[in-house]
């Protein structure tokens, strides 16, 4: 296909879901080496084939629309993707937060991030429903050369509950547990971010699980990259409006940011703008 950065952008579409349909699924990176064209085409191309509703965008690329909604990739697969974006996004949310705080970081890789970015600020309160949160600050608090735990750590609560394949403790105790606390501030990442649908995941009982950790929360911000944008879950578990805060990366084009802009409080893009980018 060494031609195809040539094809028209109706043939690129059609290239794109037949491969779709017929591998069960693609990734972006994969798209454009076959198609020999820019990241930023082939995600525009499948933002335009999930409007149409061919296809359903998920984390790094898509899958079949009878596929989508219920796909939920483990945690090692999406710690792979959108690296730098993540890295970034984690910084500016990490920023939001002063010492001596109650924070609240539900599962995610986005928010694994958030948490090592925290792991300096002395003497919060953090509670969280996964378990790669947990150990970010456990292995922090871990005595060096025979010194004892530094003053200042974060005093850290992991929730029980039933283990999902992101790594997150979900169901009756997780929701219970959360249910009795009050945080301060509350980091949740999502599977996918649209205006009809807010935030969604695949997973119905960890959507039932971040609506209790929005409810005992003063501030939710919500971390999410880019690709996020426009992907819609089986089950959604906050509206834009119920969201304070959204920290996304400069990835996310021009005109998105407008629509999301008119939707949430307060939207903060995180890292440096793409080259040739519309100042």
């Amino acid at each position: 296909m060494a031609d195809n950065q040539n094809l028209l952008a109706g043939q690129r579409r059609a290239l794109i879901l037949e491969e779709v349909r017929r591998r069960g699924g693609i990734r972006v990176s994969e798209l454009t080496r076959m198609l020999q064209v820019s990241d930023m085409t082939v995600r525009r191309d499948l933002d335009v084939l999930a409007r149409q509703g061919t296809l359903e965008k998920v984390h790094g690329g898509a899958v079949p629309v009878d596929q989508a909604r219920t796909h939920e990739p483990g945690f090692e697969a999406k710690s792979e993707l959108e690296l730098t974006a993540k890295s970034d996004i984690a910084r500016a949310a990490a920023s939001l937060v002063v010492p001596g705080t109650a924070v609240a970081l539900a599962g995610g890789t986005t928010t694994f991030a958030v948490a090592q970015q925290l792991v300096d600020i002395p003497d919060l309160t953090v509670v969280t429903n996964s378990v790669r949160v947990a150990d970010v600050f456990h292995a922090a608090r871990r005595p060096a050369e025979g010194r004892g735990v530094e003053s200042g750590a974060a005093t850290v609560v992991l929730t029980g509950g039933v283990r999902t394949p992101s790594e997150t403790l979900v169901g009756p105790v997780a929701d219970a547990a959360i249910g009795s606390l009050h945080f301060d501030v509350l980091f949740l990442g999502t599977h996918g971010i649209s205006v009809e649908a807010g935030c969604s995941t695949p997973n119905l009982a960890e959507a039932e699980t971040n609506r209790h950790f929005i409810r005992s929360a003063r501030r939710v911000v919500v971390v999410a990259d880019h690709t996020k944008w426009g992907t819609t879950g089986l089950s959604s578990f906050a509206s834009l409006d119920e969201v304070d805060t959204l920290v996304m990366d400069a990835g996310l084009a021009a005109d998105d940011r407008e629509e999301i802009e008119e939707h949430v409080a307060e939207l903060i893009i995180a890292g440096p703008e793409p080259a040739g980018a519309a100042g």
